[in-house]
């Protein structure tokens, strides 16, 4: 969500310095201006930062109803689906109400564990009493099936742990995250430097 707000304002940013009309004034969205750094001013780049921030969020809410997914974007976090995926990857999800099949690449959460795992489906087991549907991940790296991986005792994932199939990726792009999320000092220095840049912008 983050890198979605960062990204956002960066190509605002950009649209404002760049693009012109013909009279010579932006036709991107820029922010309000006073003519002088003062309070007002300051005011101004504030509403400006938050509808930035308020535009990504409802472009992500948007990007959840669309896709179907409580997590459209996610961030291929380890190699253990090498050589399709690698670190760093980031995947785009649909989640549709079709069967789940042997071989499609899921991403699914496990009880206990925070962060959701990207894997392939090796085994679809359907109950004849009740249709629900019995899953088996195992990453393309990966010796063994995630059985280790699910809560203790737990042997097959079902629907609603299931946040979304893969239907796209960009490679390498993810990597913004990783640093961020393994060296936290570069987060808050690219957060500073965005402020800054709000503060100091001019028309």
């Amino acid at each position: 969500m983050m890198i979605l707000t960062m990204i956002f304002f960066i190509l605002v940013k950009t649209c404002n310095e760049a693009q012109s009309d013909s009279w010579g004034k932006p036709f991107c969205f820029h922010y309000p201006s006073t003519g002088y750094e003062g309070p007002v001013a300051h005011l101004g780049h504030s509403i400006f930062t938050g509808m930035i921030v308020t535009s990504a969020l409802i472009i992500w809410k948007a990007l959840m109803c669309i896709t179907g997914s409580e997590s459209p974007v996610v961030v291929v976090l380890s190699g253990s689906m090498e050589p399709g995926f690698k670190r760093g990857d980031i995947l785009f999800l649909h989640m549709s109400k079709d069967p789940i099949r042997a071989g499609e690449i899921v991403v699914f959460n496990v009880d206990g564990r925070e962060i959701p795992i990207v894997h392939r489906v090796i085994k679809v087991h359907e109950r004849q009493d009740t249709g629900e549907v019995d899953v088996l991940t195992k990453g393309d790296n990966n010796y063994g099936d995630d059985r280790l991986l699910y809560a203790h005792g737990q042997l097959w994932l079902h629907r609603h742990h299931i946040m979304g199939r893969a239907v796209g990726f960009l490679p390498y792009v993810g990597w913004v995250t990783i640093i961020m999320t393994e060296k936290p000092i570069i987060k808050y220095i690219l957060i500073g430097a965005l402020g800054l840049l709000v503060i100091t912008s001019k028309d």
